[in-house]
């Protein structure tokens, strides 16, 4: 089982408009509404790469319960500790002729709430797989993915951290499976500017010989580059289409590359069998590909656009 975490789930609430005039009243001229956050994501585009996962984490007032309900009714298995003060977040994402985003915070999460969160953890075992991304609430503790990951020591779990800065940093001692910075994320851990390939695979390598297992590091429209258990080195170029999104992108990369290590199946119906082993290539070709069409979506990527973009690699 793959299990996702997100400790701050947000509803957000995209308007599309064709500017936007301080002081004034402005007039969309179309609104979505998406229920993520950065580990609810990864379940969302593991669900349409055929593969189970439950989201933990925590929830809150009616934002909260629509989160869960949606993910359920998405056929996806949620975890979520529910929270009696305050009410998941609301994101403003405003579409104009540059995108704003005004997060809300979230609620605070209460040293018995993260208990029982922790509770859930001893369903994970060997086998399994963890996803942990993006930054944690003011109201946690700035350990809590060493404190997750030290929990599950001693169980053949996979971890995979999607963080910047020392919380990426502090978890390496628990030799997580996969790591995936953006190459800004990359440079600002060792205080450098890498703008080749071969200096992102020069400081991807410092990552592993840190206790990094694999490094998966995104590029934006200069494709992704991943340092892989072998040090083996792979190149992904950019997938071709129109931008139209930038929310999820990263962490359709990150279910695209889990799904390809963990076996998907495939575009016809027929699975890949990954017992033999994770074929890194592939899994970096199809992480480009999820994070590709979560890109060009309004949304988080389909299946369909999925395997398009796959097709373009191959």
């Amino acid at each position: 089982m793959i299990y996702t975490v997100t400790f701050n789930p947000a509803v957000d609430y995209c308007i599309h408009m064709e500017a936007v005039r301080v002081g004034e009243v402005n007039r969309s001229k179309g609104e979505e509404i998406f229920f993520g956050g950065k580990g609810i994501n990864v379940s969302v585009v593991l669900k349409e790469l055929g593969l189970r996962s439950r989201a933990l984490g925590f929830v809150a007032g009616f934002t909260g319960q629509a989160i869960e309900l949606w993910l359920k009714g998405s056929g996806i298995d949620t975890g979520f500790v529910r929270l009696e003060q305050g009410f998941s977040r609301i994101n403003v994402k405003i579409k104009a002729s540059a995108e704003t985003d005004l997060n809300g915070q979230g609620p605070d999460i209460p040293s018995e709430k993260l208990e029982e969160l922790f509770a859930m953890l001893d369903e994970i075992g060997d086998g399994d797989t963890i996803v942990l991304s993006g930054s944690i609430p003011p109201s946690l503790p700035p350990d809590i993915y060493e404190k997750i990951l030290e929990k599950l020591e001693g169980r053949r779990v996979r971890a995979v951290v999607d963080a910047a800065g020392e919380l990426l940093l502090n978890t390496l001692k628990y030799r997580p499976f996969l790591v995936k910075p953006n190459d800004f994320e990359l440079g600002e851990l060792f205080g450098v500017k890498p703008d080749t390939t071969e200096e992102i695979v020069e400081y991807a390598r410092r990552l592993k010989g840190m206790g990094a297992v694999n490094v998966l590091v995104s590029r934006a429209g200069d494709g992704a580059v991943l340092v892989d258990e072998g040090n083996g080195v792979h190149v992904c170029g950019a997938c071709s289409g129109t931008v139209r999104n930038s929310v999820g992108a990263g962490d359709s990369m990150v279910a695209g590359f889990v799904a390809g290590c963990l076996g998907v199946p495939a575009a016809d119906g027929q699975a890949w069998d990954a017992a033999a082993g994770c074929d890194y290539g592939f899994a970096l070709r199809l992480g480009t590909a999820a994070g590709g069409a979560t890109a060009f979506s309004h949304g988080l990527a389909g299946r369909e656009d999925i395997f398009r973009l796959l097709r373009q690699l191959s």
